[in-house]
């Protein structure tokens, strides 16, 4: 699971055959249990919509448990590496 190119947003809500919402990584077929506001590459994406709470104003995502690991991890070694952090550069206390 080290192919960052399998995180990408789906553009829908698949079920798994018993009904279950998928895990929102494509080339995972497990059910999507764990419920986060973080989107595949591990930033908050807006509804677009006017929203008067962070639960309105953020998309929704389904992940896996393993998925879901997976993509803390990578969040948690963004925030805590040595790259530049200035300038345009997102906070990461924004995710």
């Amino acid at each position: 699971m080290n192919n960052d190119a399998r995180f990408i947003i789906l553009s829908h809500n698949p079920r798994t055959m018993s009904g279950k919402p998928c895990c929102d990584v494509i080339g995972c077929d497990e059910s999507g249990l764990i419920v986060s506001r973080l989107s595949p590459e591990g930033y908050l994406v807006a509804t677009g919509k006017k929203a008067y709470s962070f639960r309105e104003a953020y998309r929704q995502f389904r992940y896996c448990k393993k998925c879901h690991d997976y993509l803390m991890s990578r969040v948690w070694n963004r925030v805590n590496s040595s790259d530049d952090k200035t300038g345009d550069h997102v906070a990461p206390t924004a995710i």
